[in-house]
């Protein structure tokens, strides 16, 4: 006849079963991106292959393009809302896109563990904390010397060899401004893209 199992027993089996879940959750999260990519590649094939060949610039633009096509909106009445619902799946796609055409330097997921790294978080997001946008912005080289350089975009270094994270940049852009950056980073927390 076995013993009954205490309580650090079950603590430990439970504590066991939910990393077995997790693991499992990632797989088919991961499962679901290669099924998507697979299954639209009218969408996304113009962006793998720009990816594919180098042409990060490019590529920049057709996220943004398939990014607006899928809330059917323009950049200029994309709202911070919208993106508060963008699909997760359509995120995982194109961050994997360009993570793996890029040797993992640029995508979201990279974008947001930067953003946490220099110290941001859900609280930071929800107080819209300029400082902290700042900060990122620095370590990505979208400011410089204390300026953002969107309107200097032409003049970006577009290849591998760009700071980390740096890419996709353009449809961050927004009349929106912060509050479009920090709706897009708490999106991407919710989606578990870090």
């Amino acid at each position: 006849m076995s013993e009954p199992l205490n309580e650090i027993d079950i603590n430990s089996q439970l504590s066991e079963i939910l990393t077995q879940v997790q693991s499992l959750n990632h797989r088919v999260a991961d499962l679901e991106e290669k099924i998507k990519l697979l299954s639209d590649v009218d969408r996304y094939g113009k962006l793998q292959e720009l990816l594919m060949s180098g042409q990060f610039k490019e590529a920049d633009e057709e996220t943004t393009r398939i990014i607006l096509e899928t809330v059917n909106k323009t950049r200029d009445n994309l709202k911070p809302d919208d993106m508060s619902k963008f699909p997760c799946s359509t995120l995982r796609v194109i961050d994997r896109l360009w993570r793996d055409y890029s040797q993992d330097r640029f995508g979201f997921s990279r974008q947001l563990g930067i953003y946490l790294e220099v110290g941001g978080n859900i609280d930071t997001l929800r107080s819209q904390d300029a400082q902290m946008i700042q900060k990122y912005g620095d370590r990505v080289g979208w400011r410089k010397d204390g300026q953002w350089q969107g309107d200097n975009y032409d003049n970006w270094d577009f290849s591998v060899s760009a700071p980390i994270g740096c890419f996709p940049a353009r449809w961050w852009k927004s009349p929106y401004g912060l509050k479009m950056v920090n709706y897009c980073f708490t999106r991407l927390i919710s989606c578990n893209l870090s």
